[in-house]
């Protein structure tokens, strides 16, 4: 495959992975009441990025972003949160593009992409959104906004990781060379 064909090749499959990513964000299995859910939209990106490097799930992540806040209700309090839980926090899902290439690439960077995505919507979560933090969450008074946020933010990421996770270990023997990348070797 030549250099113009293997571009083409990842257009396509961005564009694929992306449309997917934001079919499967529909797909909530729990809805916090701020924003935020359980579901696998993030799947795709992880998959996408491992497959073809940081600079394409970097782009992916952010073009998720982008019609995530389109299409997905929105829910933001301004500019800086619009781009804070949308446009930087889907982008660093890219970031598991930095294990492409590597032995259990797909592992390690569900994990660092879940981990930025988490830290992100942390900092978010615990400055903008710091005048709506609840007396009580979860059963415990609440005190500071870093520790709601923590809690908050923390819930649903650590479930969507885990699941991603889940997945791609059912899918590692039976995809393996898409799982690795070793197909556009």
């Amino acid at each position: 495959m030549n250099q113009k064909q293997t571009y083409v090749r990842m257009l396509a499959e961005g564009g694929l992975m992306v449309v997917l990513a934001q079919i499967l964000g529909y797909i909530k299995l729990w809805e916090m009441p701020w924003g935020g859910s359980i579901c696998l939209s993030m799947l795709p990106i992880f998959l996408f990025a491992v497959r073809w490097g940081l600079s394409s799930g970097l782009m992916a992540g952010f073009v998720l972003g982008v019609l995530q806040f389109m299409f997905d209700g929105g829910f933001a309090l301004g500019w800086q949160s619009i781009l804070g839980d949308y446009l930087v926090a889907f982008t660093v899902l890219g970031f598991a593009g930095l294990f492409r290439g590597k032995k259990g690439g797909i592992f390690t960077g569900t994990v660092v992409g879940s981990a930025a995505r988490f830290l992100v919507h942390y900092v978010v979560g615990a400055t903008i959104w710091a005048e709506y933090m609840p007396e009580e969450f979860f059963g415990m008074t609440m005190t500071t906004p870093w520790f709601y946020s923590f809690l908050y933010n923390g819930f649903y990421m650590v479930i969507d990781m885990i699941l991603c996770l889940i997945i791609f270990a059912l899918l590692y023997k039976p995809m393996n060379k898409y799982l690795t990348g070793a197909d556009l070797r």
